[in-house]
């Protein structure tokens, strides 16, 4: 029965997904009704998050111990591919926050797309296929979380990247939506083939793609060495780690409810839930984790730093997941994935959180530009609780989940660096300590910016009268605010420690340590610096404090511009040279002897239609001269 549920946890979803695929959209331009394509869209999309949480939940309650079933799918000469379900308590916790999420992004979709912002159209005409390919994502990304076979794992990953692809560019009214998918989808390629590759390593080495046996298998040093590292490309690709997160800010061009889905639970996680499957082979690939955690550092302020100088609400939030996702993959280059997946659960209920809290601000004021909002506390009291919650817990203002969570990430960098406990050299704790630490002042800076700038002071746009959102929206929001607030408090309860620590029993979730108060000493500073920016003139923006560096970091040290300048231009000249060599040189090559051909043909008909009246007098004298020369011939004879 477990096993059956387990296999049911994707295909409720990926039922709905297919489903509402074969919905009509509504007529464009209508202004009225909701019309039947999208009652059923609405209908199913619900149902399959509902029924995707309800299984997760019975998952929860009965999963103990690991529990796997499988079946064989291919054979190829011995090397077997397998289609199973491999369940452990850290794999049904994570579905579990996966469906809560995209049930709440359903939800607040039902409200959110019936009016868009910046318009009057009454009804997004195309919503059929949007909640349907959020159940398609929502389908992929259980796939990779109960997967018990490689290739199996691999199919839900390369399923999310192209949902992700249909869903950043879902408005099409807005020019930068379909770059920014296509962006987000080339990236990602690019680290899905190292990914594909390490896969295909480690299957190979192992004789079988099934996760239990390539664990079980003695692989090679430097086969499990260049497995992992080529691993590592998807991750970075996928999770937004130095250098291929660039597609993380430009993916908010998608709808709000997109960015809380691909930003939260989901897609960004599928690289860190996909090393953690994988840790013991990591473990034993020292290197690999050095090279995480020299990414994990660098990412981790690069996106701190980004989000300090970003007048974009969504931007800054998504700043911010990238800064997040570098204290994820830090934990697992100490040593520490049990407070990689505590972050990662806290991550997925507070970023979520703010991301629906940002899409209520901007349905009720019709920008994302913290330079044009303002005292919004007032005019949307529930919003700004709800944000405030998401807000301290990004920070890690104590006791909000965020503090457990993050406390956690340090402590085991702080015992890697000190003690020397991690399985990656020394050095790289001591980097992934010192850049978590600068990381709390920073996330405590522009986190009390983002709060100051859009929901304190006057409003600067005074003719507007903004208001908390409608009940669809407002209670997903409402009730993401309680695992925001409250998940890190499961850090002291055994039953849920002991699924996340696995085998690893000896690992604390939690410290309550003098070395707790650093943490928070860096918060206050952080927090105090940018609120001491905002008092001395509430209209002014905090970052201008950073002067000439704030252009810089705005522009995430123009990171994008050098991968344009170095990637994208000459790989289109090279597109360009190598298109028209094929069109002049090979296409011009086969197309001038056929022209030519056709030519010579068209010369020789015209040659052999004029001299047809010569032709046979050529034959008469021929004729003739054979008959002389045979007279002749018979007279000597």
């Amino acid at each position: 029965m477990t096993g059956l549920l387990g296999a049911a946890l994707p295909v409720v979803p990926l039922v709905a997904g297919l489903l509402g695929l074969l919905l009509p959209p509504a007529p464009q331009g209508a202004t009225g009704g909701e019309g039947a394509a999208r009652r059923a869209a609405i209908g199913l999309g619900v149902a399959g998050a509902a029924g995707a949480l309800l299984v997760a939940v019975l998952l929860l309650v009965r999963v103990g111990d690991p529990v796997e079933t499988s079946t064989s799918w291919i054979d190829l000469g011995g090397l077997r591919v397998t289609l199973g379900v491999r369940l452990d308590g850290v794999a049904v916790l994570v579905a579990v926050a996966v469906a809560a999420v995209a049930l709440a992004v359903q939800v607040y979709s039902v409200a959110y797309l019936r009016r868009g912002p910046h318009d009057d159209v009454e009804v997004d005409h195309r919503y059929p296929p949007y909640a349907a390919q959020i159940s398609l994502f929502t389908a992929a990304m259980l796939v990779v979380v109960v997967s018990g076979d490689l290739i199996l794992l691999l199919v839900g990953w390369e399923v999310m990247g192209l949902c992700s692809y249909l869903l950043i560019a879902h408005d099409r009214r807005l020019p930068e939506a379909p770059a920014a998918a296509m962006k987000a989808f080339l990236v990602t390629r690019v680290g899905d083939v190292g990914f594909l590759l390490g896969i295909a390593l480690l299957g190979v080495s192992a004789g079988s793609f099934r996760i239990a046996d390539v664990l079980a298998h003695d692989h090679s040093t430097g086969v499990l060495t260049a497995a992992c590292l080529l691993l590592l490309a998807g991750v970075a690709g996928k999770s937004a780690q130095f250098p291929l997160h660039t597609w993380l800010p430009d993916a908010m061009a998608g709808p709000t409810p997109i960015s809380a889905l691909i930003h939260a639970a989901t897609m960004v996680a599928a690289g860190v839930y996909a090393v953690t499957r994988l840790y013991p082979l990591f473990t034993r690939a020292p290197v690999a984790l050095a090279v995480l955690g020299v990414l994990a550092s660098i990412t981790l302020l690069l996106g701190a730093l980004a989000a300090t100088a970003q007048d974009d609400l969504k931007r800054v939030l998504a700043w911010s997941t990238v800064s997040q996702l570098g204290y994820l993959t830090g934990a697992l280059a100490v040593g520490a994935p049990a407070a990689a997946l505590f972050h990662l659960l806290t991550h997925a209920a507070f970023k979520a959180l703010l991301f629906l809290a940002a899409g209520a601000v901007i349905h009720a004021v019709g920008t994302t530009l913290l330079s044009r909002m303002g005292g919004l506390r007032r005019s949307m009291p529930v919003t700004f609780g709800c944000t405030l919650i998401g807000l301290g817990a990004l920070a890690g203002v104590p006791p909000l989940s965020g503090f457990w969570s993050k406390d956690g990430v340090l402590a085991a960098a702080e015992a890697a660096a000190i003690d020397g406990t991690g399985p990656a050299p020394t050095w790289v704790g001591w980097l992934v300590w010192l850049s978590g630490l600068l990381g709390v002042l920073l996330t405590a800076a522009y986190a009390t910016r983002l709060l100051l700038r859009a929901f304190f002071g006057e409003p600067r746009l005074p003719l507007l009268h903004p208001h908390d959102p409608p009940a669809a929206m407002r209670w997903p929001v409402l009730l993401l605010a309680v695992p925001a607030a409250l998940l890190g408090l499961a850090g002291f309860w055994p039953p849920f420690t002991d699924r996340l620590r696995g085998t690893a029993a000896d690992v604390d979730l939690v410290h309550l340590a003098p070395a707790v108060l650093l943490p928070i000493v860096l918060l206050l500073v952080g927090a105090g610096l940018a609120w001491a920016g905002w008092r001395r003139d509430p209209a002014a923006d905090p970052a201008r404090a950073l002067g000439p560096l704030r252009p810089v970091f705005a522009r995430a040290f123009r990171l994008d511009d050098l991968q344009n300048t170095l990637v994208v231009r000459p790989t289109t000249a090279l597109a360009r040279v190598t298109r028209t060599g094929d069109e002049v040189g090979v296409d011009g090559l086969v197309e001038g002897v056929g022209r030519g051909t056709s030519a010579l043909g068209a010369g020789l008909a015209a040659l052999h239609r004029a001299a047809l009246p010569r032709a046979t007098a050529a034959v008469l004298a021929g004729a003739l001269l054979i008959g002389l020369a045979a007279a002749l011939i018979g007279v000597s004879s």
